[in-house]
């Protein structure tokens, strides 16, 4: 359970999804499972999905993080759509966006620039992914004093 200074203490809800054609699904199965294990609720969507789909499950299941995991080189052009969507939802402040997978290291800082969260890369370790993920969570708390 995680707590925020407005005294939130529901577990973080985070769905992973496989966006576009990539068919790998080796990795985002286990950090959804990493993710489990450190007591985070976990979704995963399943291979081949739209970022409409991923968009709205996250919307629907009231998650707190959306990971989207690629590795088809598709970034620059998943993220930009997810955040339209994110937004077009009236989400984008209440749903951090975290991706993974294979990403050049410039692309990342044009993905923050945009507004993803996190960047965590195929070798991240287990441990910096639950941390990751509980530190934008908490810094997302903060800045929303509802405790959302």
């Amino acid at each position: 359970m995680t707590s925020s200074a407005s005294g939130d203490l529901s577990p973080i809800r985070v769905l992973v999804a496989k966006v576009g054609l990539d068919g790998h699904d080796r990795g985002v199965k286990i950090v959804a499972r990493t993710l489990r294990d450190a007591g985070m609720e976990v979704i995963y969507t399943g291979l081949h999905r739209t970022p409409a789909e991923v968009v709205e499950a996250a919307v629907q299941e009231d998650v707190h993080v959306l990971g989207v995991s690629l590795l088809s080189g598709a970034h620059m052009t998943v993220f930009p759509e997810v955040i339209r969507l994110l937004a077009e939802a009236g989400a984008a402040d209440d749903i951090c966006l975290v991706g993974g997978g294979v990403m050049p290291d410039e692309d990342a800082e044009e993905l923050h620039a945009m507004g993803v969260a996190a960047i965590l890369g195929q070798d991240t370790p287990p441990e910096q992914i639950v941390s990751t993920v509980r530190e934008v969570v908490a810094a997302r708390r903060q800045a929303q004093p509802t405790g959302r």
